[in-house]
């Protein structure tokens, strides 16, 4: 097999003039760059005392295993030759604090909204999404459970 590499930077841009002086005295915002892309504008989550209006890293975790299931999926079904036209999700993931300050996300829930041609074929639409998380490389790569609620639609003919 081949061997993939994947390279981003992250810098801090969160100095409001006295460093890391005190917990209230830094903002956590941060840009994420890879070359030959737009910068991802990042800070904590707001209870953390981050910018509301900037990701965070839960939120870019839970859109990486959206981005990877739909990719998967689509491939799945071009492999078992049903027809997706439409694909939307609304990604939810939970997160539990820790007494001593750590944390980690516990599971991640996708709900796939997937519109297919073949009416006949929607049993197999809604098993292929076990398929794709199989595939998926950031699903087999996280430490919590990514559940899927998948809702099937057919279009109607024209």
């Amino acid at each position: 097999m081949t061997d993939h590499t994947y390279e981003v930077s992250v810098r801090w841009t969160g100095d409001r003039g006295t460093g890391t002086s005190g917990y209230r005295d830094y903002g956590r915002e941060h840009d994420v760059h890879a070359d030959g892309k737009h910068d991802i504008e990042g800070s904590a989550d707001p209870t953390f005392r981050g910018d509301r209006d900037r990701w965070n890293p839960e939120e870019l975790v839970v859109a990486a295993l959206a981005q990877c299931h739909m990719l998967s999926y689509l491939h799945v079904a071009v492999m078992q030759g049903f027809t997706v036209v439409d694909y939307e999700d609304r990604a939810t993931a939970s997160l539990n604090l820790n007494r001593d300050g750590s944390g980690e996300l516990t599971e991640t829930t996708l709900h796939p909204v997937v519109t297919i041609l073949e009416e006949d074929r929607v049993a197999d639409a809604e098993a292929a999404h076990a398929t794709a998380n199989s595939l998926c490389f950031i699903a087999r790569s996280v430490a919590f459970p990514v559940h899927h609620v998948p809702h099937t639609k057919v279009r109607a003919a024209d």
